[in-house]
C-alpha cells in the first residue's frame, strides 16, 4: 500500500512487540498502545483461538473462522482506553485522538505555528502577498511589512477538504469547518523602472537590496500585531518577504536525471511531467526551499543549481528531426536552450509541449513509421509550442525524454514482438515483477502478525514460474527478503525496459477505514499507457477468481509513475480483513492466483496486438 500507510502499519507492529512477545494466544497487531490519530474511529487487527468470545470493552466482536478480527470503534477527543479480552487473557491499549482543527488561544496570544508565511518567500512586483494567523475571536489583527500596515480580517466558514486517502475508504466528502479565529489579509507591491516599490503612499527603493547582483529587495519579516480588550502584543513572523527584480530573475538548471516538478510549493501538490536533466528555468517565486519556474511548475531547490549571470532561457525551434532505431522511434528537437517541457498522453495521441519557445518550423520529416501516423504542431500561446503525435494504435508502450546538450530527444517505444508459439504464447516478452516492500519495509500486517512483504514475494515467485512456462523473460526487483528502495525499483524498470511492469502488493486501510468489511482486488495506474492493462487485469481477476472488487484507481505511486513501460500496481487482497486474510495466506489459493495472473497477462497481450 502507499508509503504513509505502510509506515503506520510497520510502526504499530514494532511498537506492539511487547504484547506479541507474551506467551499468550491473544494477539493485537494494530493499533499499538498509545497510538495517536486524528481519525474519528480506529480498528483493531488481531487474532485469538476460535473457541470462546473476544470482547473489546465488554462488547463481543465478530471473528473469522480461524479467529481473526478487525472491528472498528469510535474515538472521542483525547485519551481512549480499550480492554481486549479472550477468556483469561487481557490486553489494555490506549489510543489518543487529536484534533485536526487549530486550537484557538484563550488569552492575548496567537495560536502556536499559525502565522503565515511559515518560511521565507519571494514574489514578483504586483503579486499578492498574503498573511494569516489564528487568534481569539473579536480581536483586531494586523501585519506590518516595511512601512505598510495590512489588516487581517476574520474569515467566514469554509469547507474542509478530505485527504487523498479518503478516496480509499469511500469517505471522499468535504466537511464544514468553522473558521473561528482565522484571520487573513493580502497586499501587493508595485515597482517602477528603477526597481523602487510603492507601498501605500511610501516609496521603498533599492537601498533594501541585500546583494551585489541587485536582483531582489529584502523587506524583512512581517510583524504581526494583536489587540484585544485594549491590550496589544506584537510577534515577528516566521518567514521574511523578498521582492524579485523582473529584469534580473535567477536562472536555475535541473541536476537530477528527472527533476520533480509540482503544481505548488510542497510535496502535497500534484506532480507534473518530470523535467529532464539540464532543463533551465527562470525563478519567478520562492517559498522556503521551493522554486517557482516561469512556465508554472515548482521544483525543490535541492534538485537545481543556480547559473550566475544567465538570462531567462528562450528558444526558437525550426527543423524537427526523426530517426528510427530497433524498437524505438526518436524525435529530435534542436533548441537554443533546454527549456521546460511537459508530456500529455491521450487515447491515441501523445503531445509534447515546449515552453519559452517560438516556432519557426517549416519542414518536418516523418516517414511511414510503425508507431506514428502523423505529427501536428501549433503555437498554442506566446512562448508555447505543442507537438501532437497521432498514433496508429491505442496502446502505448512507453517513452523516454532527455536533453543531449540543448537538443531534446523523445524516444517512443514500439510494441513488443511476440514470437508465435502456442505452447509459449509470451515467448520473447520481457516482464518485470516487483514484489512490494522487503527488508526493513515490512508493509501491512495481518491479524497473526504475518507480514505483507513475505506474501508479496511468495506470490511473485509463483507468478514468475507461470510466466516463464509461457515463454516470458521475467525480471525481479528482489528475489529474497532485502531492502530495495523505491528509486532503485524505478531505476530497474528504466534500465531493463520491460514490455510491462507489475508491482505485487496486499492492502490495508487508514485508521478511519472499515477493516472488518473492506476486501477485494484493487489495481492502480498513473500514466495513460497503463490504463488498459490495469482495467483488464482487474476485471480478469475479479471474474476468474470470483473475488470482490475494491476498484481501479489512478494513483501517484512510485511504481506506477515510470513512463518507460506500462506500469501497474496490484493490491491482490486485504491483509487487514479477517476473512480475506485466510484466502491470502492459503498456499493452494496462492498458486491459483499466480496461474490466473499469468493467464490474464497472456490474454491482455493477445488483445492489444
Amino acid at each position: 500500500m502507499k508509503k504513509i500507510l505502510v509506515s503506520v502499519i510497520l510502526s504499530c507492529f514494532l511498537t506492539s512487540s511487547v504484547a506479541l512477545a507474551q506467551p499468550t494466544p491473544l494477539k493485537v497487531v494494530y493499533p499499538p498502545t498509545n497510538h495517536q490519530t486524528s481519525a474519528e474511529k480506529i480498528f483493531f487487527i488481531g487474532t485469538a483461538p476460535p473457541n470462546g468470545q473476544v470482547l473489546i470493552n465488554g462488547k463481543p466482536i465478530n471473528r473469522s473462522r480461524d479467529g481473526h478480527f478487525a472491528p472498528s470503534f469510535p474515538l472521542k477527543l483525547g485519551e481512549n482506553i480499550f480492554t481486549i479480552r479472550h477468556q483469561n487473557q487481557v490486553i489494555e491499549m490506549k489510543v489518543n485522538r487529536i484534533s485536526n482543527q487549530p486550537e484557538i488561544p484563550q488569552g492575548l496570544a496567537f495560536a502556536q505555528g499559525s502565522l503565515t508565511p511559515v518560511a521565507d518567500i519571494a514574489r514578483l512586483p504586483g503579486e499578492l502577498i498574503c498573511f494569516s494567523a489564528v487568534a481569539p475571536p473579536n480581536a483586531s489583527v494586523s501585519v506590518k511589512l516595511a512601512n505598510q500596515t495590512v489588516r487581517l480580517l476574520p474569515q467566514p466558514q469554509q469547507a474542509q477538504l478530505p485527504s487523498n486517502l479518503a478516496a480509499l475508504t469511500g469517505q471522499n466528502q468535504p466537511t464544514t469547518q468553522s473558521n473561528a479565529g482565522k484571520y487573513e489579509g493580502c497586499t501587493t507591491l508595485q515597482s517602477d523602472n528603477s526597481f523602487s516599490f510603492l507601498i501605500g503612499n511610501n516609496i521603498i527603493s533599492g537601498d533594501f537590496i541585500p546583494d551585489s547582483n541587485q536582483n531582489s529587495v529584502d523587506l524583512g519579516k512581517p510583524e504581526f500585531q494583536l489587540t484585544l480588550n485594549g491590550k496589544t502584543i506584537a510577534q515577528p513572523g516566521n518567514g521574511k518577504v523578498t521582492i524579485l527584480s523582473p529584469t534580473q530573475l535567477p536562472v536555475i538548471e535541473v541536476t537530477p536525471e528527472a527533476g520533480v516538478a509540482r503544481t505548488g510549493p510542497s510535496t502535497d501538490y500534484s506532480r507534473l511531467t518530470p523535467l529532464p536533466q539540464g532543463t533551465r528555468g527562470t525563478v519567478t517565486g520562492i517559498e522556503g526551499e521551493w522554486l517557482r519556474l516561469d512556465y508554472g511548475g515548482w521544483i525543490n531547490s535541492k534538485e537545481t543549481r543556480t547559473l550566475p549571470g544567465a538570462i531567462s532561457p528562450r528558444a526558437i525551434i525550426r527543423s524537427v528531426g526523426y530517426r528510427r532505431l530497433p524498437g524505438t522511434t526518436e524525435m529530435v528537437f534542436p533548441l537554443q536552450a533546454p527549456v521546460p517541457v511537459s508530456v500529455e498522453q491521450g487515447e491515441q495521441t501523445l503531445s509534447l509541449t515546449l515552453y519559452n519557445t517560438t516556432a519557426q518550423t517549416d519542414i518536418i520529416r516523418l516517414d511511414d513509421d510503425p508507431l506514428i501516423s502523423r505529427l501536428d504542431w501549433q503555437q498554442v500561446a506566446p512562448g508555447q509550442v505543442k507537438y501532437t503525435f497521432n498514433l496508429k494504435k491505442r496502446q502505448q508502450w512507453g517513452y523516454k525524454l532527455k536533453y543531449n546538450g540543448t537538443t531534446l530527444v523523445l524516444a517512443l517505444r514500439h510494441a513488443p514482438v511476440i514470437k508465435q508459439s502456442r505452447q509459449k504464447p509470451l515467448s520473447g516478452i520481457k516482464i518485470l515483477l516487483d514484489p512490494g516492500h522487503g527488508g526493513k519495509e515490512s508493509g501491512a500486517s495481518g491479524p497473526t502478525g504475518y507480514l505483507e512483504k513475505d506474501v508479496n514475494l511468495i506470490v511473485s515467485k509463483l507468478l514468475q514460474e507461470e510466466l516463464v512456462k509461457r515463454g516470458a523473460i521475467v525480471v525481479m526487483t528482489r528475489e529474497d527478503d532485502r531492502d530495495v528502495s523505491l528509486p532503485e525499483r524505478q531505476a530497474i524498470i528504466n534500465r531493463e525496459l520491460p514490455a510491462i511492469a507489475l508491482s505485487v502488493h496486499y492492502n490495508s486501510l487508514p485508521d478511519n477505514g472499515d477493516a472488518e468489511n473492506t476486501q477485494g482486488v484493487g489495481t492502480f495506474w498513473y500514466n495513460t499507457q497503463a490504463h488498459s492493462l490495469a482495467v483488464f487485469m482487474h476485471n480478469y481477476l475479479v471474474q476468474k477468481l470470483g473475488r470482490p472488487s475494491y476498484g481501479v484507481f489512478w494513483n501517484n505511486l512510485a511504481l506506477t509513475r515510470p513512463a518507460t513501460a506500462p506500469s501497474v500496481l496490484l493490491e491482490l487482497g486485504f491483509m487487514s480483513n479477517p476473512n480475506e486474510f485466510e484466502w491470502v495466506t492459503n498456499s493452494q489459493e496462492q498458486k491459483k492466483l499466480a496461474k490466473t495472473l499469468a493467464d490474464g497477462i497472456t490474454e491482455w497481450f493477445s488483445s492489444v496486438k
